[in-house]
């Protein structure tokens, strides 16, 4: 039992890392980014990778993919620059799934759908598996804590604050003397880190990365995370993530408190129960459990801003 609830603590690690990436862009910078499994898998395969053939411990292997990931997060921002909304969302999915096609095709690099295995992690083969569980979460949530103080700390900063006056008008952003692009590459490239962070750990532990790994239920149970928790406030992502984690991996057990249903039956009954929770939580908290809170500063008789 401590076993299992160590690997549900480190997966509700590593979704919170990716809630945490996506609500830099999505929560602060308003930018959708539904690629976010894309960067996740780049990650996770770059780690594995210099890992496995260039024997890279997790620290420089877990370095290289964020820089990996990174890169590719700035790309995507040049790319998509003038997009907005649904249009950023549609080409940001398309980019996961071309990063999930590479994975699965080109065999000479990534082993194609056999993915890849035996992927080195401190512990792995001379701790015992609850012993290796609890540093591996441990690893994660002492990580986790580290990115979540600091992109708390950048959201309170004037980059934040930009951040969010792009969300609200990009025009007067632009009015203002702000570099906009500069600003969404910039956001892109941290959030596309942290992504890339996430699947570093995620191969580590798993000690297994495969394409199908990456597919688009991962994007969704990050959104949903995210926008359970609370989209803007970092402290939403984690709280969603935890949320999700439990909704998930709790309703495993209606197949044994409801033995007369088939296998397919009791997961349909997952999915609708998790649905019309999620459902009933935002009819309740529209804005996320831990909604986003904009400090405003009073004005002075002259019309300026008090600090």
């Amino acid at each position: 039992m401590l076993d299992y609830l160590a690997s549900l603590a480190v997966f509700a690690g590593i979704y919170a890392l990716l809630g945490l990436g996506l609500n830099l862009v999505w929560g602060l910078g308003g930018m959708v980014n539904l690629g976010l499994a894309g960067f996740f898998a780049i990650g996770a395969y770059a780690s594995a990778l210099s890992a496995l053939h260039l024997h890279f411990p997790l620290v420089a292997a877990s370095f290289f993919a964020m820089l990996l990931a990174a890169a590719a997060g700035a790309l995507l921002a040049v790319v998509t620059a003038r997009l907005k909304g649904d249009y950023l969302a549609i080409v940001t999915l398309g980019f996961a799934e071309v990063i999930q096609l590479i994975a699965g095709n080109e065999i000479w690099l990534t082993n194609g759908t056999d993915g890849l295995s035996a992927i080195p992690a401190p512990g792995r083969g001379t701790l015992s598996p609850l012993a290796f569980d609890l540093s591996s979460a441990g690893i994660v949530w002492l990580v986790l804590a580290a990115i979540a103080a600091a992109f708390g700390r950048l959201s309170a900063a004037p980059y934040g604050r930009v951040l969010r006056a792009i969300r609200e008008d990009e025009m007067v952003a632009r009015i203002a003397g702000k570099n906009v692009l500069s600003f969404k590459i910039g956001a892109f490239s941290a959030s596309a880190a942290v992504m890339g962070l996430a699947g570093s750990l995620y191969a580590a532990y798993d000690g297994y990365v495969a394409p199908d790994s990456f597919d688009v239920l991962v994007t969704l149970l990050v959104v949903l995370a995210l926008t359970a928790g609370g989209v803007g406030r970092m402290q939403g992502a984690l709280v969603g993530a935890v949320l999700v984690v439990v909704l998930t991996e709790g309703t495993r057990f209606f197949g044994g408190l409801l033995p007369g249903l088939s296998a397919l039956q009791v997961a349909s009954l997952r999915q609708g129960v998790i649905g019309l929770f999620l459902l009933l939580l935002l009819r309740v908290k529209p804005d996320g459990l831990l909604p986003e809170r904009i400090r405003v500063h009073p004005l002075d008789d002259e019309g300026e801003t008090t600090r």
